[in-house]
């Protein structure tokens, strides 16, 4: 990267960061006036009316920031993605303002991934030695593909449950994929990370206020940038050998780093959705379960607080295996992997369970407390 380029990416970082700050406060303001606001109801982590219309700022953001990256999109990537976020802004949004069912955003997410799948710069040739698997057939590339990116919006989606978790991770996810980009010259998806960033971060200002400044990104936002990260890790995996050889990592331990990246919202889902099947209950179905909701009622986190140790946790743990994968194979790592797994399911397992037991303390005390006041 030349000394303009430099000039110019640090341009776009501020620009997106300086649109999206600017954005929220007007956002705020016509939420307000127009009533958009999200009620606190009993699972609620809020106490007040707060807008949660924040990822209107994200979809501005990026596609101006489209313009600026057309010359770097040697793929015509730009006409896949922009149908696929339009898609998912529109359901978002329309979520955020009333409530959508699970299918109608399950069917829509299918459709917004098509558009992205169907440019040949995302298909999947290569797994680079992952489980002894050189190259794969085109066919079932496609279903795959658009199963993880379907898996990755909806777990990204889920995480969004407490002020500054989503955000944090966010930056996090792109930081990290944006280190890879930049390490494989891939300067347009580069600088959709770097904008990506830049929105985050002034986005997290808000998000984390505690005065009338407060926004929430809603399903608008978390669709997005859900889509964005999805988009980013198939196009990741989709890169030639050849190119991918520039990573400091062993190349049969890509899929392990990135899951590794995205631990967090996977490892989230996955408990919760196996929690509630356990329940008898959908998997879709709400409740107060999640990780940043066990760290909150159990631990007495605040949000920033726990929101900060999630996200310490994240980058801690790419790190780690970041640096594993360099010196041992793939199947050695998928075995630490899935210790690392078994630990943390037995961990939360233990802390759902102490949760639930707290829950039936406080409601018994709640019962003694009326009867002695009925009494007195």
């Amino acid at each position: 990267m030349n000394i303009w380029q430099v000039i110019e990416f640090v341009a776009l970082f501020f620009g997106g960061f300086t649109l999206t700050f600017l954005l929220m406060p007007k956002i705020i303001g016509v939420a307000k006036y127009r009533r958009l606001t999200d009620a606190p109801i009993s699972r609620s982590s809020h106490t007040v009316l707060t807008p949660r219309l924040g990822g209107i700022a994200f979809y501005i953001v990026v596609m101006i920031s489209l313009y600026f990256l057309k010359k770097y999109d040697v793929s015509d990537v730009a006409y896949s993605i922009t149908p696929a976020l339009l898609i998912l802004f529109i359901i978002g949004l329309k979520d955020d303002l009333t409530v959508l069912t699970a299918l109608t955003k399950l069917i829509s997410q299918i459709i917004a991934v098509g558009f992205i799948l169907m440019n040949p710069a995302f298909q999947i040739t290569e797994l680079n030695g992952f489980l002894n698997i050189e190259e794969v057939n085109g066919w079932y590339t496609f279903p795959i593909s658009a199963f993880i990116m379907i898996a990755i919006i909806n777990a990204y989606n889920l995480i969004d449950g407490i002020d500054g978790l989503a955000t944090t991770i966010g930056i996090i996810i792109f930081f990290m994929l944006g280190l890879m980009f930049n390490r494989l010259e891939m300067t347009f998806f580069f600088g959709i990370s770097l904008v990506m960033i830049a929105s985050l971060l002034a986005f997290l200002r808000f998000n984390l206020s505690s005065t009338h400044k407060k926004i929430f990104m809603g399903d608008t936002g978390s669709l997005i940038v859900g889509l964005i990260i999805a988009f980013s890790v198939i196009r990741l995996f989709a890169v030639p050998q050849s190119i991918l050889k520039t990573l400091p990592f062993q190349l049969e331990n890509l899929p392990l780093i990135v899951l590794a990246i995205l631990v967090v919202p996977f490892f989230d889902t996955a408990r919760v959705f196996t929690i509630r099947i356990i329940n008898k209950k959908g998997p879709f179905s709400p409740d107060r379960n999640h990780i940043h909701h066990l760290l909150i009622d159990y631990l007495k986190l605040s949000h920033r607080r726990a929101s900060f140790f999630v996200g310490v946790f994240n980058f801690t743990f790419i790190v780690i295996f970041v640096f594993l994968g360099t010196v041992i194979g793939n199947w050695k790592l998928l075995l630490i992997f899935i210790t690392f797994a078994i630990i943390f399911v037995y961990f939360f397992y233990r802390i759902d369970f102490s949760y639930k037991n707290l829950r039936r303390r406080i409601k018994m005390r709640k019962r003694l407390q009326k009867i002695t006041s009925t009494k007195k």
